[in-house]
């Protein structure tokens, strides 16, 4: 996250880890669809996220290789941007739909610190998140997106998003963004989400019984997710900041480390947002877009 001041505060919990799950979400009836999904063993997520080292080039390139270690091979692209910037690292899981979902974290980091909550905490995610949906076809194509230099201005996702075609944005019911997971149970950056999509990871997280908070950050900045907002694109952003991990300095500093990281919050986290990206494509077509999100773009 581009550096400001942060407020606000969370709630903290843990969440026993699970193998492979047959789940039948009977949010709205007890004949709902059974939701199939794998979960990757916590040694491998912990194992990607200590890949943190290097600056942001060697970053995206390691973004790119535990992708492809992930078995997103011939799907497996990168962006180039202008300038010597790092490209956008893209996997694509090809759905049995036109319709998109756009799933991101940026992967870059600020010189003081490793940049390990910030953000390769949801950068190194992604892969995971790959592995646990492509075990059964899914209505939506699920693009994964490592950006680039978001702490920079949201480049790297700014540059995708306005590089969309109006035919590829009329298709993309959701942009979910992971901005900074592990430093406390997961939150909901409220203000800046659709209001759709986090009504639906309310309901996930209440069906987990994994605690939810809806946490916002005014003075933050900005985010990827906000690059999608200017195409009217429904977004939601998930992240771990609160009150008390602002206050002890960790973020864009040298606290911004491996041991910053909570590995029981990250997992519950991976978890909770695997079983939310696969209830999705069960019941979106294209999400209302808030009455909030429409004032503002």
């Amino acid at each position: 996250m581009p550096d400001r001041q942060r407020r606000r505060s969370g709630s903290s919990f843990r969440l026993r880890a699970i193998g492979a799950v047959l789940l039948a979400l009977a949010l709205h009836s007890a004949n709902a669809e059974p939701i199939n999904f794998r979960l990757i063993p916590r040694e491998i997520v912990e194992s990607r996220l200590r890949e943190y080292g290097g600056k942001n080039a060697v970053r995206g390139a390691t973004l790119k290789r535990l992708f492809a270690e992930a078995g997103c091979g011939e799907h497996l692209s990168e962006q180039p941007l202008k300038g010597r910037r790092p490209p956008n690292v893209i996997c694509v899981l090809p759905g049995t739909s036109d319709r998109i979902f756009i799933v991101g974290a940026h992967f870059d980091r600020t010189p003081q610190g490793d940049g390990v909550a910030d953000n390769w905490s949801g950068a190194s995610l992604l892969p995971s998140l790959y592995e646990s949906l492509k075990v059964e076809p899914r209505r939506h194509t699920y693009i994964f997106i490592g950006f680039t230099d978001e702490e920079e201005g949201l480049v790297g996702s700014y540059f995708y998003a306005r590089r969309m075609t109006a035919a590829q944005v009329a298709k993309t019911d959701a942009m979910i963004n992971l901005d900074t997971l592990g430093l406390a149970p997961p939150n909901v950056w409220t203000h800046r989400s659709d209001k759709s999509l986090t009504d639906a990871l309310v309901r996930v997280s209440i069906y987990l019984k994994v605690p939810l908070s809806g946490v916002n950050f005014e003075r933050v900045g900005s985010t990827d997710s906000e690059s999608f907002r200017a195409r009217k694109i429904p977004r939601i952003t998930i992240h771990s900041l609160t009150q008390k991990n602002h206050d002890a300095g960790i973020l864009h500093t040298k606290k911004d480390k491996f041991s910053a990281v909570n590995l029981d919050d990250l997992y519950a986290t991976y978890h909770l947002v695997t079983v939310y990206l696969a209830y999705l494509d069960h019941i979106i077509d294209k999400p209302e877009v808030s009455a909030g999100d429409k004032a503002a773009g």
